[in-house]
């Protein structure tokens, strides 16, 4: 039984069989640069692909070996649903009163970063809620206070924003400390923008602390709701009483892509300027930005619509250890950002321009390999390097980042807007990478004419042999290679190598798998 397969034919991407290999042991010039895949099926290439898949029916082969040689693989349609119009609900209070706490025991999850100290949370994060048969967007905030500058002004303002935003908040607060100075004026606040607005007593771990929680009628805000974010107790209440402030639907629309948009990962260490990228492309000041690093700690996503094309732009926490040696926050903070690079597409790696090339940065970008992303290179803070600090990082990044010279690579200046511009090109270019698919008639065409060109070294006497080539998935591309012997690391790079010579790959790992199969007996 023959695979159906599709090439190009009568083009110039199409190898001639009948070519003999060029002198010096070089590969014969077979043009497949700009490879497009428009359907049509070239004679020569099937019937070499054929008459391969027929001889390895005198090898023995394995279930899974059978399975992935008769399966068609195909992509999935990138289409755009409609985004319900579900109402918000803020969490708002002071530092350290529980409201990520209270954000994950809604959500009924573990995923806002929470630690026992204040100022954990500095963005304001947006979470998909449901509860008794209603869904609602929930808004986790960092902690407001009054009489603060730098950046703990700038998380009052996202809570602010929150506010606006939103339909209904939830006002949190300390049981056993009660009602601050701090509280009343946020308090004020919450009245002047003329939102429902459910007072909740935090931390009431007993019935003997209800009593803590009663005290807090005298801010005037209605009912107060005794919970323990912790333990859960009153929470069923609390969300019962929710579901009958907010309106059916949102006054606001909160952007949210369907699984088929891209998404985008922004990472790299503290301090290279990824909240400033998002702040520069989104045109809104929509996450914390400060000299501080490690600011963000949750990751931030925004949907932003860049040239004609909606994309997911996951801001992250700075990667500035190993996870295991990272404590607090932190720790959690670089779980989440490995997740992010996980769930994204394309990874946006920014480095700082302006500084030397660190151990941090070369972990980062490998974070992005191993997890089979599509990677691009971003220099950031270019206005800030002059000619001399060009060489030197060029020199950096040959020596360090050579096991990605296939990323797309591109010099910006966050702060200034400064070929921002090209971001959106490096992406769609990287992703196309990512998705490419090789019909494997053409596949085992191009491996034939390369190890007819570039046999396998022998080892101890015997020199591996490439029975059959297919490509078994996409995003990121793997290709499995029957093979009647294992072949060198070194060899195997030098495939890769051709391969993206051959059909482009640009801003993709490529993984190559080999199988070894032995020829039955009695063939």
């Amino acid at each position: 039984m023959t695979e159906k397969t599709t090439g190009d034919a009568g083009d110039s991407t199409a190898v001639d069989q009948t070519k003999p290999s060029a002198p010096n042991g070089e590969l014969p010039e077979v043009a497949y640069e700009n490879f497009v895949d428009d359907g049509t099926v070239d004679p020569a290439d099937a019937a070499r692909e054929a008459m391969l898949r027929e001889g390895l029916q005198d090898y023995d082969l394995e279930p899974e070996d059978l399975d992935l040689l008769s399966g068609d693989m195909s992509l999935d349609d990138a289409g755009l649903h409609a985004v319900p119009n579900w109402p918000t609900l803020a969490v708002v209070g002071r530092p350290n009163v529980g409201k990520s706490t209270l954000v994950n025991r809604i959500l009924g999850r573990r995923e806002a970063v929470v630690l026992d100290e204040p100022g954990v949370t500095r963005d304001r994060v947006t979470y998909d809620a449901h509860w008794n048969g209603r869904n609602f967007h929930l808004v986790d905030t960092g902690g407001w206070d009054v009489g603060v500058s730098g950046l703990d002004r700038a998380v009052a303002d996202q809570a602010e924003i929150a506010i606006d935003l939103a339909d209904a908040a939830l006002f949190v607060v300390d049981a056993n400390v009660g009602a601050t100075a701090t509280d009343e004026r946020l308090m004020k606040l919450l009245r002047r923008a003329g939102k429902p607005v459910l007072l909740v007593a935090n931390k009431v771990d007993s019935e003997r602390q209800e009593a803590d929680a009663a005290a807090l009628w005298n801010l005037g805000m209605g009912q107060p709701y005794p919970i323990s974010a912790l333990h859960g107790r009153g929470t069923g209440d609390l969300l019962d009483a929710i579901l009958q402030v907010l309106p059916e639907s949102g006054a606001t629309q909160v952007t949210r892509a369907e699984d088929s948009t891209p998404r985008v990962a922004l990472v790299g260490r503290p301090n290279v300027g990824k909240s400033s990228l998002l702040n520069s492309l989104s045109g809104a000041g929509r996450a914390v930005v400060s000299e501080v690093p490690g600011t963000t700690r949750d990751p931030v996503d925004e949907v932003l619509e860049l040239d004609g094309q909606q994309w997911v732009f996951v801001d992250t926490a700075g990667v500035r250890r190993r996870v295991k040696r990272s404590v607090g926050a932190d720790y959690y903070s670089v779980l989440r950002t490995q997740a992010a690079i996980e769930n994204a597409d394309v990874a946006l790696v920014l480095l700082d321009g302006g500084e030397p090339l660190t151990e941090q940065d070369v972990r980062v970008v490998n974070q992005v390999i191993e997890a089979g992303r599509a990677l691009v290179l971003v220099n950031n803070k270019w206005d800030l390097v002059d000619e001399y600090r060009q060489g030197e990082l060029k020199y950096e990044q040959e020596s360090d980042l050579a096991h990605v010279s296939w990323a797309p690579k591109i010099n910006i200046s966050a702060k200034t807007g400064w070929h921002t511009n090209r971001i959106t090109r490096a992406l769609r270019a990287a992703l196309e990478g990512w998705t490419i698919r090789i019909p494997t008639s053409r596949l085992n065409a191009f491996l034939g004419e390369l190890v007819a060109a570039h046999p396998h070294p022998l080892r101890g006497g015997k020199q591996p042999r490439i029975l059959y080539a297919t490509q078994a998935g996409v995003c990121p591309p793997r290709f499995v290679l029957f093979t009647t012997g294992f072949l060198d690391p070194q060899y195997r790079r030098f495939i890769e190598h051709r391969l993206r010579d051959a059909f482009g790959f640009v801003g993709t790992p490529v993984r190559i798998g080999v199988r070894v199969r032995e020829k039955r007996k009695g063939r």
